[in-house]
Formats: structure tokens, C-alpha cells, sequence
């Protein structure tokens, strides 16, 4: 009898650590993190302005080295391949080609002084060594498939002429056009309001399993999180202190954090008929982060000695992973004095 073989991840990420100098030496900002993510999978990464998502996003990718920040130690295999340490001439054969990625600001991610199909065009011709002909084709192509009316038309067309929501939807068109496997998005609904945002989303959505690539999403929206991914890390001051299916963690979140994010939704509120709760306090700084566990100044849970002397490890939890001492204590049926309630009322797609 053979033994099936084992696929391994498009996307695997180990004990990733990356470091900023400053004038008092070098700082962590983002430390030891790893996840995987298999192909036609959407991996969602959450957690507050400051989390260090952002800066895993950027590192996977050999971007964060432009802004003056190393990969000090960890590895990030792309379909096996090593991409800490690569020569930015490969990585520029992967970035636009195989790895497509969104940014958080359209206007400042795109070309001025070139039209948007100009813009699209080049990245085909770079990465298909299309023709001239043959890449403004594929530029009307894309931007007709993320809804741009009159694409042909609006091709010719340079980026101020565009709206917020339509920037974005170039972003996209420029992001997808070489057909990536994986395609990281960096808070790209951040700037837009509801109506757009769900409307982008759904085309995101709709465009991933039409092309069957694989999504890193970046958010610091639970809302969005519940409506696009299939497994969720949660990341708090530089760390991974959760990672579970999106179901799991909406309807059991393992870490007192993860729970706080939760019941501060608005949409956990109204269906509770509850008042918005929120976190107090505000993620640390990376030179200053707290002894043992990071989120224990914030936590209503803490407890002095357990939770504020030893760092606390990353461990296996029921079918997910978490980082807190207590998280057995505070799943039990017996309520804990102050520990919020878990959210059923939130649909996750």
C-alpha cells in the first residue's frame, strides 16, 4: 500500500523575526512569527496598528529592507523555494509574477505620471515578455474583469482621474495581472467607505476562485475577517498570540485579546443589545514591551507571577495555537468574573 503524498504549504513561514536600527540599537518588530498557507486558502492577519502585521507582510516578499529593516532570523519558502536571502533580481522575477501584492494607499502606490493601463501594461511585458500590443490588451482585459466601465476607454486615463474605490480596483487589476498563486493585500479597504469596501471585497472574493490563488489578507477589521478568510492569525506586539479556523475562533477565541477584539465589533453590540466594549491601554511599543505575557498590563485576566515573569510560548489548543497561560481556565463552562462572553451573533462566511 503507498503512502499518499503530503503536499507541502505554497506558503510556509518559520519563526520570521525582523529588526529596525534606531539610536538605541536594534529593535524586534516582528518576532518569531509562523503560519502556512495552502493553496486556494485566504489566511487573514489581525491585530491593532502597531501588531507588526504590516511588517510580515512587507518581509515575506524582500520589501522591508526599502525602509531600512532586516530579516535577522527565520525563513519564508515560497513552493519551496528559500526567499530570505535571495538577490533582489529573483525576488524581482517572483514579485508581480508569482507573488502579487496590494497596497494600503492606492495614490501613493501608483504612477503619477503614467496612465493606469501604461502602468498594468508593464507589469505584463516585464513578466510574460508580452509585446506592446499584446500587454495593453491584457491591461484593458484586467481592468474591465475588476468593473472598471469603459476599460479600453479609461486605460488612457492617469491615476488622479480615478476615485478612492476605483484606485483600488487598479491596484487590483495591476496586482492580478500575471495571474499570481498568491496575492497579499494590505489593508486595501482601509481608506474606503462601507458601501465600496464590501463591494471590493466581494470582487477580491469572486477573483480568487476564479484564478484559484491563495490570499494573505491583512486587516485590523474582524468584520472583514469573518467575511473573507478561512483561517486567522492574531497578532498583538509583535507576536502571534492566536491562530485558528476563522469558525473556531469567532465562536471560541482561546485568547483574552482575540475575545477583546471581538466584543469591541459593532456588530457583536447590536446583536448582544449590549454596550461597545473596548480594550484599554494601547499596544506597547517594541522597546518598551512588558515582562511575560505582552498583553498582561491590558488583560482583565492577568494574574501576577503566571502571566507577568516568564515569557509565555505559543502551544497547541484545540485544533489551533495560542499564547496564554489561562486559556484552559477561561474556556471553562464556569463563567470568569469579567471574561467576555463568547460572539455567536457574528456571521462568518
Amino acid at each position: 500500500m503507498t503512502t499518499p503524498a503530503v503536499t507541502a504549504p505554497l506558503l510556509q513561514v518559520e519563526d520570521l523575526t525582523v529588526q529596525f536600527p534606531t539610536p538605541d540599537g536594534l529593535i524586534t518588530v516582528v518576532d518569531h512569527v509562523s503560519f502556512t498557507l495552502d493553496a486556494n486558502r485566504v489566511l487573514c492577519i489581525v491585530g491593532e496598528s502597531g501588531s507588526g502585521k504590516s511588517v510580515t507582510a512587507l518581509s515575506l516578499v524582500g520589501l522591508v529592507q526599502s525602509r531600512g529593516g532586516r530579516v535577522s532570523a527565520g525563513s519564508v519558502k515560497f513552493r519551496g523555494t528559500e526567499l530570505v536571502g535571495q538577490p533582489e533580481k529573483a525576488l524581482n522575477r517572483i514579485r508581480g509574477r508569482d507573488i502579487g501584492f496590494i497596497f494600503q494607499e492606492p495614490m501613493s502606490s501608483l504612477n503619477p505620471a503614467f496612465t493606469v493601463g501604461d502602468q498594468i501594461a508593464e507589469v505584463v511585458r516585464r513578466h510574460r515578455r508580452a509585446g506592446r500590443k499584446e500587454a495593453w490588451a491584457r491591461a484593458v482585459e484586467m481592468l474591465d474583469r475588476v468593473g472598471i466601465a469603459s476599460a479600453a476607454q479609461r486605460a488612457k486615463d492617469y491615476p488622479h482621474r480615478f476615485s478612492g474605490g476605483m484606485r483600488q480596483r487598479v491596484m487590483i487589476a495591476l496586482a492580478l495581472a500575471c495571474d499570481p498563486k498568491l496575492l497579499i493585500a494590505d489593508e486595501p479597504t482601509t481608506a474606503l467607505d462601507v458601501t465600496i469596501q464590501a463591494r471590493t471585497l466581494e470582487l477580491l472574493k469572486t477573483l480568487q476562485r476564479e484564478q484559484d490563488m491563495a490570499v494573505l489578507f491583512i486587516t485590523h477589521d474582524l468584520g472583514v475577517v469573518a467575511d473573507i478568510a478561512d483561517d486567522v492569525v492574531v497578532m498583538y506586539a509583535s507576536q502571534v498570540v492566536e491562530h485558528a479556523p476563522v469558525r473556531d475562533l469567532f465562536r471560541r477565541p482561546q485568547h483574552p485579546y482575540t475575545a477583546g477584539l471581538l466584543a469591541a465589533m459593532p456588530q457583536s453590540a447590536l446583536e448582544n443589545g449590549s454596550p461597545l466594549v473596548g480594550i484599554p491601554g494601547v499596544v506597547p511599543q517594541p522597546h518598551r514591551l512588558p515582562s511575560g505575557c505582552r498583553f498582561h498590563p491590558r488583560c482583565t485576566h492577568a494574574q501576577a507571577g503566571r502571566c507577568t515573569s516568564e515569557p509565555v510560548e505559543l502551544r497547541r489548543l484545540d485544533g489551533g495555537l495560542v499564547r496564554c497561560v489561562r486559556s484552559e481556565e477561561l474556556r471553562d463552562p464556569a463563567p470568569v468574573p469579567g471574561a467576555p462572553a463568547p460572539i455567536e451573533g457574528v456571521a462568518v462566511q
